[in-house]
């Protein structure tokens, strides 16, 4: 592992807001800090993860490593709706979902995004209001949020990892908008226009800043771009959090008290966590531990996956590529270099004439009932097998290896956009 350098480095420094917004309120006076101090913690929603999912889990790792799991909610209620569009119709689904593992001495970290489509083994869920729904061997991984909440998605992603998820933290479409807002927006380069009639975003090719709501429409299109796979939508969203992160140290954080006053009162007003993160120590303490991270310490990755022998329109994990990277978070190794290099293009950074090979159709429907992508059946397109390992896997393998026992099969349910 080579040596963690501790120059300090601006596009580090968005991990350490939270840290230094912490200071100047101090600075500020002991009246004034305490105010903001309770105003910060009273800001920040959390879900009692613990409680809700009892001893019943991995074990928590010894050797000082951690992992998180990061979901992107789709909710439409509240302001959500006039951002995304759809019906706000109560329910919501994680529309992105991030596994983060950083290592024993929190010099790296490893990012697993999973396909909100992956089919996988969904355990029996019970969600705030008492509610139990049985164990299915087949669900959509995005469905285990609307089942039984932030409890749910994290029983889940630990069933099929084999992970502890440590830290939970959410945020939903307009959480994400007002952060990107309050850093003074974010920029992006394409090398192809991106043009996608359901969101409104128009972007050539070129650099572009972007404000909050066209953040937030880059991050979720597929149709405006590449081969409107949700595969593809990942790639943008890998993109978006390396900008974020480049874009952290140039925004006037750390020498304007006031604007690290709006900044941390948007960012803890914009997520939900784990009741164990929820409070301004708490983050301060993470914060402490993620400085020194920064993109060139980030390795972020999707998950291995092939299109599913029982629906042309979702996926499952492709093995045995897809238990090599869990493996890897559990032993605290880099990820697997095969599959690091086998990831999917960024269809925002492709050569305009490119068309990607040797990928086979793998789905994934939006948002509102719309359907996915463009190859040649009209359906996505997954990453390609490496030499090693076969393209597709046995028809009827779980993906993922359950915990409890499954009772059925969850219905296909319409994705949102």
């Amino acid at each position: 592992m080579a040596e963690h350098k501790r120059v300090p480095n601006r596009r580090r420094r968005l991990l350490r807001v939270a840290a230094c917004a912490f200071a100047a309120l101090v600075v500020l006076g002991a009246g004034a800090a305490g105010y903001a101090y309770h105003r910060l913690n009273a800001n920040i929603r959390s879900v009692d993860i613990n409680a809700r999912l009892g001893t019943s889990r991995p074990p928590t790792a010894t050797d000082g490593s951690f992992n998180l799991l990061v979901l992107g909610s789709d909710s439409r209620a509240g302001g959500n709706a006039g951002l995304a569009g759809g019906d706000a119709d109560g329910t919501a689904r994680s529309d992105t979902a991030m596994v983060v593992h950083v290592n024993q001495d929190h010099s790296r970290a490893d990012v697993v995004s999973i396909p909100r489509d992956t089919l996988v083994p969904r355990p029996e869920c019970t969600d705030a209001g008492g509610r139990t729904t049985p164990a299915a061997k087949r669900a959509m991984f995005n469905s285990a949020y609307e089942t039984g909440g932030a409890a749910c998605a994290v029983k889940t992603a630990e069933q099929i990892s084999g992970l502890r998820m440590d830290h939970y933290v959410e945020v939903d479409f307009e959480g994400f908008a007002r952060v990107v807002d309050a850093i003074g927006g974010v920029t992006v380069t394409t090398t192809v226009a991106i043009r996608d009639k359901d969101s409104g975003l128009d972007l050539p090719p070129g650099e572009h800043r972007l404000d909050g709501e066209q953040a937030l429409a880059f991050v979720r299109t597929r149709h405006g771009v590449g081969d409107g796979s949700d595969l593809g939508r990942i790639e943008l969203q890998k993109q978006m959090v390396r900008s974020l992160l480049d874009r952290a140290g140039g925004a006037g954080l750390l020498t304007n008290p006031a604007k690290l006053w709006s900044t941390g009162d948007t960012l803890t007003r914009s997520i939900t966590t784990d009741s164990a993160l929820a409070s301004v120590n708490a983050l301060v303490g993470l914060a402490e531990e993620l400085k020194g991270i920064g993109p060139d310490r980030l390795t972020m990755v999707t998950l291995p996956v092939v299109t599913a022998p029982s629906d042309p329109d979702r996926v499952v994990q492709q093995q045995p590529q897809a238990d090599q990277v869990w493996a890897a978070l559990k032993g605290d190794r880099p990820l697997p270099s095969a599959v690091v290099v086998a990831q999917p293009q960024n269809p925002a950074q492709a050569t305009p004439t490119a068309t990607p090979t040797g990928a086979p159709k793998a789905p994934v429907k939006g948002p509102a009932g719309a359907t996915g992508p463009t190859g040649p059946t009209g359906r996505a397109k997954a990453p390609g097998a490496t030499a090693t390992a076969p393209a597709t896997a046995p028809a009827g393998a779980p993906a993922g290896t359950a915990t409890g026992t499954a009772t059925g099969t969850v219905p296909t349910a319409p994705a949102r956009r």
